[in-house]
């Protein structure tokens, strides 16, 4: 998925927009993250190390993009588009030294090598505009930092890879009068040396001349391996010297090790020079003893390669038919974390679904097919809804309890429901039904919707049937059961970012803060949720400020047992990033409490205190000095090195110990040095 997505004349859709500034920065994330976990190269090791090294340096720019849900302009989106861009070839090319042929690598060194120069050149292009995000200073200087070394880019030979071009190219020259002695040591020098080692290099030469194009119905002329020219009589040369390289191996282990390399002897045999080798039929499956399915590839729940993979609130992928029935059986955890779910919205992860197709092609192996859209609805199931949504109009009132009692069963339970209901024009007649005097009637109805709005074409309809008012006055006056799922409702409707604007300016917030005081435990963890999500857009913290979040906040970080502290301290954090919350914070929390939450909790929370104290010293002098009178130099010095730490929380516990070092604290000023070693 790009980051900017142009039609006709460059227009950027609403919808392609809210993608931008929403899932697509996830979306960046996850190639980085993917490119990070690439290793073992087979050649041009220099290149790639030092490749991956930029890459990382660049994270912490997405996570805080991500973090604190910045607006993107569109010059920033221009920038973020080239560098995703950039950041795809980077994968591509990664990938090629990690699992392509080495002998087709190590012939084509130079025209490899020259690919690592234009994409630093293409890194060095979507970062020569400075960026107007509000991103932190350490974060900027680390961009900075990628574009100065990007500039200074230059071809890093490896000696080894040159070495090996050398004796490859002179075993080449040879043809068919190579000594045996010679191919001896060419094996030696490339590692082949195992039979099933020489099999895994003639895979690696099939995905290669298969992903270029190189077989039947494909003319070669239109195809190019992600800039690297096609050699095809190289391609010749190199079956050609894995069938003289066969000799070096027992006929047994050979036949034991796979039919690819009979393939090698049968074209000997006839006499035929240039053979059609394709990668193995799909329909052969997956040998696992030699093609392992990626880790990353596989759903966490069916450990199968995913067809449909979707991220969830905790940055977590899954296959969507797989969380969406762990999440429709009432469970609101992640399957792989064990954390709660803050929201249950599911994010297509196009780019990993992408890398997957991408080493399907490179393997020959079939990509699994996305389960098929439409309804699931029987004829009878649509029957019982179309009669429930009539009866939803009765004059009756015990009839539209019970209709919008069933409909709401019926939308929790089964995700085509959930469609067909809309459909049918429930939806506003249950709008109309938040107006009833039955408490009952309200609280089935605010669920309903609820459950409706986990459809993302069902959060449109609800907004357009003018829903927000209503679900507010329930919110304020009905029942606790209608008012915590009035909240909820406002969460999930608040997932779409216009929402939270609508939302935020309709008294929502206020009636959150006081269902966050007076609520039972569900109702509090209900509100803190819709509070966090509206908090993201910049107009409503001063909203959330002014209705006196702070005060019951601060109450949940020291209330015992502990139950609400991950969701006080995510609110917080966000609100700590806007003067009026900034001011009421440092009012309020002392520093021992951010200290006492660096000292003994969770990463996350953790990684949320430090950025709070970090942004209270920054804009308070007062409260600075309140942190260099306590034990935190100690404290933040052990996060910024804690290996378990998050590198978000690392990066504001140095900050935090540079701004103290520059209040003159000497302890500070040694253990920063140290740091440093």
């Amino acid at each position: 998925m790009s980051l900017i997505c142009l039609h006709g004349h460059g227009r950027i859709d609403i919808e392609e927009r809210k993608l931008c500034e929403d899932g697509a920065v996830v979306g960046v994330l996850e190639i980085c993250t993917f490119i990070t976990s690439i290793g073992d190269f087979k050649t041009h090791k220099k290149e790639c190390s030092t490749l991956i090294r930029r890459v990382k340096l660049l994270i912490p720019l997405f996570e805080e993009v991500r973090d604190l849900k910045l607006t993107i302009s569109e010059e920033d989106l221009a920038c973020f588009n080239a560098l995703e861009a950039a950041l795809n070839n980077a994968k591509i090319l990664l990938l090629l030294c990690n699992t392509g042929s080495k002998l087709y690598l190590v012939l084509e060194q130079q025209e490899v090598a020259k690919q690592f120069l234009l994409l630093a050149a293409a890194f060095r292009q979507a970062l020569n505009k400075p960026l107007s995000l509000d991103i932190s200073d350490e974060v900027r200087e680390q961009v900075d930092l990628v574009r100065n070394q990007f500039q200074r880019s230059k071809s890093l030979e490896d000696p080894l890879d040159a070495h090996l071009n050398s004796e490859l190219l002179s075993v080449l020259s040879e043809t068919h009068d190579c000594s045996k002695d010679k191919l001896k040591g060419l094996a030696d020098m490339f590692k082949f040396d195992t039979a099933r080692a020489l099999m895994k290099e003639l895979q690696a030469l099939d995905g290669m001349k298969f992903y270029m194009g190189l077989h039947e119905g494909v003319p070669s002329s239109t195809w190019a391996l992600d800039g690297i020219p096609i050699n095809e009589r190289g391609f010749d040369q190199l079956y050609a010297l894995l069938n003289d390289l066969r000799s070096l191996f027992p006929s047994e282990e050979l036949e034991q090790d796979g039919p690819e390399l009979k393939k090698l002897q049968i074209a000997q045999r006839a006499g035929v020079e240039k053979a059609s080798m394709q990668p193995a039929s799909p329909d052969a499956g997956i040998d696992k003893g030699v093609l392992n399915i990626p880790d990353d590839f596989k759903c966490p729940i069916s450990l199968d390669l995913m067809r449909d993979p979707v991220i969830i609130a905790t940055g977590q992928t899954f296959e969507r038919l797989c969380i969406q029935k762990w999440l429709d059986s009432g469970k609101k955890t992640c399957p792989k974390t064990g954390l709660s779910l803050p929201h249950t919205h599911l994010t297509p992860n196009h780019v990993l679904r992408s890398v997957i197709a991408e080493w399907c092609t490179l393997y020959g192996v079939e990509m699994p097919k996305k389960r098929a859209k439409g309804s699931q609805c029987s004829p009878e199931d649509k029957a019982a809804i179309d009669e429930l949504v009539k009866k939803l109009s009765s004059p009756l009132s015990e009839v539209q309890r019970n209709a919008a009692y069933d409909l709401r069963l019926r939308a929790k339970k089964n995700v085509d429901h959930r469609s067909f209901i809309a459909e049918q024009g429930a939806i506003p007649l249950l709008v109309r039904l938040l107006h009833s005097p039955d408490q009952k009637t309200q609280e089935h109805s605010v669920t309903a919707l609820l459950n409706l709005s986990i459809n993302e074409s069902n959060k449109g309809r609800i907004m357009t049937a003018g829903a927000i008012e209503p679900i507010v006055e329930v919110l304020k006056s009905g029942c606790m059961d209608a008012r915590e799922n009035a909240a909820a409702t406002l969460f999930s409707l608040s997932l779409v970012d216009a929402n939270k604007v609508t939302i935020g300016g309709s008294g929502a917030i206020p009636a959150l803060v006081a269902l966050l005081y007076d609520g039972t435990s569900r109702g509090k963890k209900d509100a803190a949720t819709a509070l966090f999500n509206l908090s993201i857009f910049q107009g409503n913290k001063s909203r959330a400020v002014q209705a006196g979040v702070v005060p019951p906040l601060m109450k949940l970080l020291e209330e015992q047992p502990v139950t609400m502290l991950d969701e006080a301290l995510a609110i917080l954090a966000i609100l700590a990033t806007h003067p009026d919350g900034r001011s009421v914070i440092s009012a309020v929390g002392p520093t021992p409490i951010w200290l006492k939450i660096i000292q003994s909790e969770s990463p996350r929370n953790k990684e949320n205190a430090a950025s709070i104290l970090l942004a209270l010293c920054s804009y308070d002098p007062e409260y600075a000095k309140q942190a260099r009178e306590t034990n935190a130099a100690e404290l933040l010095t052990a996060l910024a090195t804690s290996r378990e730490a998050t590198n978000r929380a690392k990066r504001k516990a140095t900050a935090l110990l540079d701004l103290l070092k520059k209040q003159g604290y000497e302890d500070v000023d040694r253990r920063v040095e140290g740091l440093n070693m």
